[in-house]
């Protein structure tokens, strides 16, 4: 039986929607990568000299051991936090978790300005010595990645229904009982938080470089030496290969214990409890996780607004004027106009490409291989996530950077967009697949042709939650180091790239620039993140930070 006209175009508006994402995936990100990759594989003996020399597995021992030791402590501080803010009735209890998530949608390279800050001498704590060593690193890292197991633990324990009490019934002691009954309900949430946080810990580019001694970093830093100090391509994307393998190795774990995890969270919430003599040690340790994501944020501001020890607006006015050697040509606000623009044209991008792959994503077929082909699609916006920015942006650097007539201005956004894609791809699908299929049954009856009942139905409902896809990429293009740090030109550098130069050079003066401009990125990022999670429709349950 003939198609009608209508049925038609649909079908050929689908293969065009297809066609969108999957040469933007292929012209940004398999292409670079693949080509990066390619490099590294290419001369079998350069790549088995460079991994066979005792400096490559000094570096990926540091940079394991940095994010297993980051992970345990995250864990550590993490549990009793979830159980505070999640399992007990405590005042404030919603702006404490705010205040939790805050650090983790703060910018890398505005944290580590934060831990500077507090550590270097003249800090709060610089007496302790823990100015720009490897324990300075992991401390960030924990302050960093706190909200993940916060929020992805205790998550799961409001939804677990209390067995503490039969279990405390039958003679067991509060510390046993939690060892038998509760720990082993959590574990999958606690496993799942562990994946992610190693995950972030061992990419966390823009940490090491703000806050680590020279010659002890990580195989992103590393990376990024040998591609602007020496040159050495071959050696950078041979490290490069050593570095997705770790990272997709933690990217399958977390893959598969968040999956295990959603699942086991299919369970009745429970109500929260009020507070006894037996959470003391829980609400100790809480009270002292606090304590320790506001000191390097108050440290932040307060040593922006000093100058030798006085209280002063000094370092501020500053932001209007060239800094010192190598940040000399641009202003802070010149860099961050930069930002704002690259950021803009990043999310404009992404929104654009990842609408497209949502309504793609959030369709049902009745096809075995338009099933597959989703599954491919979704696999495939779902690889930006576990690589690496530094790995993307060498990669751009080896590809459209060697082309002629390629402007950087170009590519720092592209960049940016493959990096935030997957997130406004995830913020927009759960929208759509929300929708009653009856709905669309109900269109259909009443004579609308599929493209019809796209434009009233699904478009519409999608719309909600365009500006939170928006703003999650802006925010994360805002903050973004690791891709535009080998992309920036000396001309055209983001902030948080400036940030670091200015961090990098000797001088009170460029170091109270650096903590300055960190405090208006951080306050920009906050304000968009605000933003778009205040315009997130109610009940919807897309990404957040």
């Amino acid at each position: 039986m003939p198609l009608k006209s209508d049925q038609v175009f649909h079908r050929v508006g689908w293969l065009i929607v297809i066609a969108i994402p999957t040469i933007f995936l292929l012209l940004f990100f398999l292409w670079p990568v693949g080509s990066l990759l390619s490099r590294g594989l290419g001369d079998w003996g350069r790549a088995i000299e460079v991994v066979s020399q005792p400096r490559t597995w000094r570096i990926v021992g540091q940079t394991i051991g940095m994010a297993l030791v980051s992970t345990a402590g995250s864990i550590v501080l993490g549990i009793p936090g979830a159980y505070v803010l999640y399992r007990l009735r405590i005042p404030f209890r919603r702006a404490l978790r705010a205040f939790v998530t805050a650090p983790f949608v703060l910018p890398t390279v505005v944290v580590g300005a934060a831990f500077r800050a507090l550590f270097d001498d003249g800090g709060a704590l610089g007496f302790l010595g823990l100015g720009q060593t490897t324990a300075a690193v992991i401390l960030a890292m924990i302050f960093f990645n706190y909200a993940v197991v916060v929020r992805t633990v205790g998550t799961m324990w409001a939804s677990l229904k209390d067995m503490t009490p039969a279990a405390r019934m039958l003679g067991a002691g509060p510390a046993r009982a939690f060892a038998s009954v509760t720990l082993p309900q959590l574990s999958p949430a606690i496993a799942a938080a562990a994946g992610l946080v190693f995950l972030l810990s061992s990419t966390s580019f823009g940490l090491v470089q703000t806050l680590g001694r020279p010659g002890y970093g990580t195989l992103e830093s590393e990376i990024y030496v040998q591609t602007t100090a020496y040159l050495n391509l071959d050696v950078a994307a041979v490290l490069s290969i050593v570095q997705l393998v770790i990272v997709a190795a933690a990217l399958l774990v977390s893959h598969s214990l968040t999956s295990r995890t959603q699942r086991a969270l299919k369970v009745a919430p429970s109500k929260a409890l009020a507070p006894s003599r037996q959470d003391a040690p829980a609400l100790a340790v809480t009270a002292g996780a606090l304590v320790f994501l506001a000191l390097p944020l108050l440290a932040l501001i307060s040593e922006s607004l000093k100058v030798q020890g006085e209280w002063s607006f000094h370092n501020y006015r500053l932001l209007t004027e060239a800094g010192y050697g190598v940040a000399s040509s641009v202003t802070v606000f010149e860099a961050l106009e930069h930002s704002g623009r690259i950021a803009l044209d990043a999310a404009m991008l992404a929104l654009a490409v990842g609408v497209v792959v949502a309504l793609a994503l959030s369709r049902r077929v009745a096809s075995s291989i338009l099933a597959a082909g989703q599954r491919l699609l979704d696999g495939a916006i779902a690889l930006p996530v576990g690589m690496s920015a530094v790995t993307v942006g060498l990669g751009f650097l080896v590809t459209w950077g060697a082309r002629p007539g390629v402007s950087l201005a170009y590519l720092i956004p592209a960049a940016q967009a493959v990096i935030a894609l997957p997130f406004v791809v995830r913020s927009l699908v759960p929208l759509l697949r929300a929708i009653d299929p009856r709905m669309r049954q109900a269109a259909a009856t009443l004579g609308a042709s599929p493209n019809r009942v796209l434009l009233t139905i699904d478009i519409p409902i999608m719309a909600r939650g365009l500006s939170v896809a928006f703003g999650f990429a802006f925010a994360i293009s805002l903050g973004e180091f690791g891709a535009s740090a080998f992309l920036a030109s000396p001309d055209y550098v983001t902030l948080p790239v400036l940030i670091e130069r200015l961090l990098a050079r000797p001088g009170a003066d460029n170091f109270g620039m650096a903590l300055a401009a960190s405090v208006i990125l951080a306050l920009a990022t906050s304000v968009v993140v605000f933003l778009a999670d205040a315009l997130q429709p109610r009940g919807a349950k897309g990404v957040s930070f």
